[in-house]
C-alpha cells in the first residue's frame, strides 16, 4: 500500500512538533468565522445546526425527477440539487438531431418552461433550496426557475440556491462548454449583475474543483486551478464595473471528497487560507463574506466500483466524514449503485441516512474543527497549500486561467496525474476493495434503474405541441432583442427572460447566442 500523499509527497510515519516548526496558531488559524478562516467560515459551523443536506437527482422526464424530489424531501432532504440531460447541458432541443439517444440519459431533460413547471410542481421554492448542475446555458435555466417561482407567487428575494455556471472548468476537464472563453465570462458577469439586483440570495456561480477531481486531479491541483478559475470570474466582473464587495459574498465552490481522509481535510482547511489572502490582497474586498470560501461537496464518484457496489457504502461514509471535518457548508453523498448506473430509489435514501447519521449519532457536530492543532492536519494544510500556490503562480505566468487553457496546461497536468493513477491501480500500488484486491469469483446480481428509451418520443411531441400553441411573433421579437443585446454591451438577462416568458426554448435561447458570439472549438482539435 502506498504511503504518499494523492498530492504526490511521503506520509511521515510519525508527526510531531518538529513538523510545525514556527507554525503560529494566531496567523494560520485563527478564530472559527474569522480571517484567514482556516477552521471555518461560521463561529458555532455545525455546533448549532447541520450543513445543508442535498441529493443529485434528475432523469428521464421532468415529471418522474419531480417524483423522486419529493420522496427525498420526505426523507428529509434540506435542499435540491438538479442534474440535466446531455442536450440540456450544451443547449440544445430534445429534438435537436444532435440530441438523439441521449434524451434524459444522464439527468432530466429541460427544454422550456413548460417543462420547468412540472419539474417542480408542489414544490414551495420560498422553502426549499435548489442547486442546479448546469453551466454554459447557467442563465436560461435560472431564469426558467424564475418563472416558475413567480408563477408560484415566489419574489424573487426569497429564493435561494445555486448555479454551477463554472464555464472556465469545461474547457479544462469536463467539456459542456458552448460559447469561447471571452463570451461565456461575459455571461457570468451579466449573471452577477442581473442576481444582485433580482435575485439577491441566489449563489451565482460554483467554482468546481469536482470535475478536475474526477478526470485525475490531485487535491493541490484541484483547489490551485479552481482558486486561479474563481481569480478570473473576479477579475472579470470588476472589469465590466461591478464592485468586488457586490458579488463576490454570493460566490461559491465546489469540491471532492476523497477516501483519503486526512489530506481532503487539509485541503478544504487551505483552500480557505488561500482565498481569504487573494480577495483581501489582491481585490482589496472589504465585506467579511467576500473573503469566505463557502463550498459544496460531493463525495468522489470516480472511487466508486462497479465490483461489489456495496463496498461503496463504505467509501461514501468516509468520504462524507471528510467532507463535514474539513468544514463543508453542504454534501451530497453518491448512492453505492451509481457506478452502474442512475441510482434506486433505495439507494438514494441511504446516502442521505449516511449524512443523517454523521450528523445525529456521532459527536463530530459537537465542536468546531475538531482537527485544529493536529500535527499531521496542520502540517498537511501547509504542504498542500504550498503545492497550489506553486501551481496558481504557474497559472498567473502563463496570464490567468484562460490564457493558461487555451494553452492547454491545467488539461496537461490533471492528465499527468490521471496516468499516474491508472499506473497505480492497474499494479495494485493502490488498493481499490473488489477491483485489485480482495476480488469476488462471480458479483451478486443487481437490476440498475434504467431510463425509458420512449422518453426522447414524448418530448419530442411536448415540442411540438409548444411551438404549435405560442405566439411565434413574440417569441421572434424576443429573441431578435437577445441577440440586440449580445451583439452590444446591455445585460443578456433581461431580453432573455423575455423570450423564455413567452415560451422560447432552452435550444432557441442557445441558438441565439451561438449566432452572435459563435462556438468554441479547442485548438487541438483540427
Amino acid at each position: 500500500m502506498s504511503h504518499q500523499t494523492e498530492s504526490g509527497w511521503d506520509f511521515a510515519p510519525v508527526y510531531g512538533p518538529d513538523k510545525l516548526e514556527g507554525f503560529d496558531p494566531a496567523v494560520k488559524l485563527g478564530e472559527p468565522g474569522e480571517y484567514p478562516y482556516t477552521r471555518g467560515v461560521y463561529p458555532t459551523m455545525y455546533t448549532q445546526r447541520p450543513w445543508t443536506m442535498r441529493q443529485y437527482a434528475g432523469f428521464g422526464t421532468a415529471a418522474e425527477s419531480n417524483q423522486r424530489y419529493h420522496q427525498l424531501i420526505d426523507a428529509g432532504t434540506m435542499g435540491l440539487s438538479v442534474a440535466f440531460d446531455l442536450p440540456t447541458q450544451m443547449g440544445y432541443d430534445s429534438d435537436a438531431e444532435i440530441s438523439h439517444g441521449e434524451v434524459g440519459k444522464v439527468g432530466v431533460a429541460i427544454d422550456s418552461i413548460d417543462d420547468m413547471r412540472v419539474l417542480f410542481d408542489r414544490i414551495p421554492l420560498d422553502q426549499v433550496s435548489t442547486s442546479m448542475t448546469i453551466n454554459a446555458p447557467g442563465s436560461v435555466l435560472l431564469l426558467l426557475y424564475q418563472l416558475v417561482a413567480e408563477e408560484q407567487g415566489v419574489d424573487g428575494g426569497k429564493l435561494t440556491g445555486t448555479i454551477q455556471n463554472d464555464v472556465l472548468k469545461e474547457y479544462i476537464a469536463r467539456g459542456t462548454y458552448i460559447y469561447p472563453p471571452k463570451e461565456s465570462l461575459r455571461l457570468i458577469s451579466d449573471i452577477f449583475a442581473y442576481c444582485k439586483t433580482e435575485l439577491p440570495r441566489w449563489n451565482t456561480i460554483s467554482i468546481s474543483g469536482y470535475h478536475m477531481a474526477e478526470a485525475g486531479a490531485t487535491p493541490a491541483q484541484e483547489i490551485a486551478f479552481t482558486l486561479a478559475d474563481g481569480i478570473e470570474y473576479v477579475r472579470a466582473a470588476v472589469a465590466s464595473g461591478l464592485d468586488v464587495d457586490e458579488f463576490a459574498p454570493r460566490l461559491s465552490f465546489f469540491f471532492v471528497s476523497r477516501t483519503t481522509l486526512l489530506e481532503e481535510v487539509a485541503k478544504f482547511r487551505a483552500a480557505r487560507r488561500i482565498w481569504a489572502q487573494v480577495m483581501r490582497d489582491e481585490f482589496n474586498a472589504k465585506n467579511p463574506k467576500s473573503l469566505m470560501l463557502r463550498f459544496h461537496t460531493q463525495t468522489a464518484g470516480v472511487q466508486l466500483t462497479a465490483q461489489q457496489p456495496e463496498v461503496n457504502l463504505v467509501r461514501v461514509a468516509v468520504q462524507g466524514l471528510a467532507a463535514v471535518l474539513g468544514g463543508t457548508q453542504s454534501l451530497h453523498t453518491n448512492s453505492y449503485d451509481e457506478a452502474i448506473a442512475l441510482p434506486t430509489e433505495k439507494a438514494a435514501r441511504l446516502a442521505l441516512r449516511t449524512q443523517q447519521v454523521l450528523a445525529y449519532e456521532t459527536d463530530i457536530t459537537a465542536t468546531v474543527d475538531p482537527f485544529a492543532g493536529s500535527y499531521v492536519v496542520e502540517a498537511l494544510t501547509d504542504e498542500v497549500e504550498a503545492a497550489a500556490r506553486e501551481l496558481m503562480e504557474q497559472v498567473e505566468d502563463f496570464g490567468g486561467a484562460v490564457a493558461a487553457i487555451e494553452q492547454g496546461f491545467q488539461k496537461q497536468e490533471i492528465e499527468r496525474s490521471a496516468y499516474r493513477i491508472a499506473q497505480q491501480i492497474d499494479s495494485a500500488e493502490r488498493v481499490v476493495v473488489g477491483l485489485n484486491k480482495f476480488k469476488l469469483a462471480e458479483e451478486d446480481a443487481y437490476e440498475p434503474l434504467r431510463v425509458d428509451p420512449a422518453i426522447e418520443a414524448q418530448q419530442v411531441e411536448r415540442l411540438a405541441r409548444l411551438r404549435a400553441e405560442r405566439d411565434q411573433g413574440a417569441v421572434d421579437k424576443a429573441l431578435d432583442e437577445l441577440k440586440a443585446a449580445a451583439r452590444g454591451s446591455d445585460n443578456c438577462l433581461y431580453p432573455m427572460k423575455d423570450a423564455l416568458k413567452a415560451r422560447a426554448t432552452v435550444g432557441e435561447v442557445c441558438d441565439a447566442l451561438r449566432e452572435v458570439w459563435g462556438v468554441y472549438i479547442p485548438a487541438d482539435t483540427f
